[in-house]
């Protein structure tokens, strides 16, 4: 099913602005431009139409301009990127041992407060993916100790031999202990290097950033600290301001732990009056969402309140994507009804899966299956075999989000039973 072929005749958008939120990302926003540029040409020479791009120049605000034409019909976008990838950089220690401490104090969160045990009933996929930088690094550390250990009692061994050759066992004995100390030295000069050496690849392996990821909500047991909060004040009032624009919609999207970021952002825009009467059309997607990780954290009444609130707006459409094939998301999962929040008329999200193997060629799925990080990714790129989700076409495209989808079912298979053992909210 295309749904955006039952549209070919409409155009409810001409200019568009949109905002994205990033997850927890520590790398520069042009990395989101190159992934647009790239992955934009390569779905509008699979799905038959045209996109291009242009960089903003002299702007505060780090983004590019979109322009589609789609069945005929040209639309503008200004593509802006809400950046909070120095607070994500100044969170993420350098130090091994502070990484390893952060490691017991998200555990100790997670099992104390036993919100690690009720995601596990949601989707073991983002729990494996949640434990994965723990086991990695627990097995770092063991396999850098079993390294040093053996090379500490080799030295151990040989010198206790030695000081028997050249003094005799009666000298030799008051000695030995130069040896052992010289072995455990080398023990911890091992340990030290192969963990050095482990960190140095962690741009392959993950464990130090998804360690850093998992540890910045449990920090804070769901809270937003108070630099965050700053931050999300500043994003309302750059959406506010857009929503003053002569455009025809305005769309937030916020990808992995972004989602509940812009959740609570836009919580906070409607409860302010941010948003016209006869203004341009709000829109929210949230894409591979991790919303449950901190809902379900004995101090995040606010988000909990935010996702309350939000549901039952009238005044935005709200589109929660994921899917099954990403490991790293609560595919599927209602972050409003698990989080055991729904209100009585609630109405967003309307939540269904961009079908990952339904949407890549078998081909294309054998070759990213196994590849986690860039799967969670996907929701951003280019499908060879496109069904009804096309980001391009949401983002550029002639059609609201609501016009694209108010009448789209939800999730057959979606989970909307409430899981959370904290319901409280602000």
């Amino acid at each position: 099913m295309n749904e955006v072929a039952d549209h070919k005749q409409a155009q409810s958008v001409q200019r568009r602005r949109v905002f994205y939120i990033p997850g927890y990302d520590p790398i520069h926003p042009r990395r989101y431009r190159e992934l647009y540029r790239k992955e934009g040409a390569e779905q509008a020479k699979i799905s038959g139409y045209q996109v291009d791009l242009k960089p903003k120049t002299g702007e505060e605000i780090y983004g590019w301009y979109a322009a589609s034409e789609i069945d005929g019909k040209r639309t503008n976008a200004q593509v802006d990127v809400l950046v909070w990838s120095d607070i994500v950089r100044s969170s993420m220690s350098n130090s091994i041992p502070a990484t390893y401490l952060q490691l017991l104090r998200t555990a100790f969160a997670y099992i104390s407060t036993g919100a690690l045990f009720r995601l596990m009933r949601l989707r073991k996929g983002p729990i494996i993916a949640a434990l994965y930088p723990i086991g990695m690094l627990l097995l770092q550390l063991l396999v850098a100790w079993v390294l040093g250990r053996v090379a500490g009692r080799v030295l151990e061994w040989g010198g206790e031999r030695l000081l028997r050759w050249v003094f005799g066992p009666l000298i030799s004995g008051h000695y030995v202990w130069i040896f052992e100390a010289l072995g455990w030295a080398l023990t911890l000069s091992i340990v030290v290097l192969i963990l050095r050496w482990f960190k140095s690849k962690d741009g392959k392996i993950y464990a130090y950033y998804l360690m850093h990821d998992y540890a910045y909500s449990a920090r804070w047991m769901g809270a937003n600290p108070p630099a965050l909060e700053e931050r999300m004040a500043e994003f309302v009032d750059v959406i506010a301001a857009a929503l003053q624009d002569d455009v025809d919609e305005v769309l937030v999207v916020g990808h992995s732990s972004g989602a509940h970021l812009a959740v609570s952002i836009l919580a906070d825009l409607i409860r302010e009056g941010g948003v016209p009467a006869n203004g341009p059309k709000l829109a929210f997607l949230s894409l591979g969402q991790v919303v449950p990780m901190v809902s379900f954290l004995p101090k995040a009444d606010r988000l909990r309140g935010d996702l309350h609130f939000l549901s039952s707006s009238d005044a935005l459409t709200w589109i929660d994507v994921t899917a099954p094939g990403d490991g790293c998301a609560f595919a599927l999962c209602d972050p409003v009804s698990v989080s055991g929040v729904e209100p009585k008329g609630k109405k967003w999200p309307l939540v269904f899966s961009a079908a990952f193997t339904q949407s890549l060629s078998p081909e294309r799925w054998a070759e990213l299956r196994w590849r986690f990080f860039r799967l969670h990714f996907q929701y951003l790129c280019a499908f060879d075999r496109p069904k009804d989700y096309d980001y391009f076409q949401i983002t550029a495209g002639p059609l609201t989000l609501y016009d694209r989808y108010h009448d789209r079912p939800q999730s057959r298979s979606r989970i909307d039973v409430p899981a959370s053992g904290y319901t409280s909210m602000t």
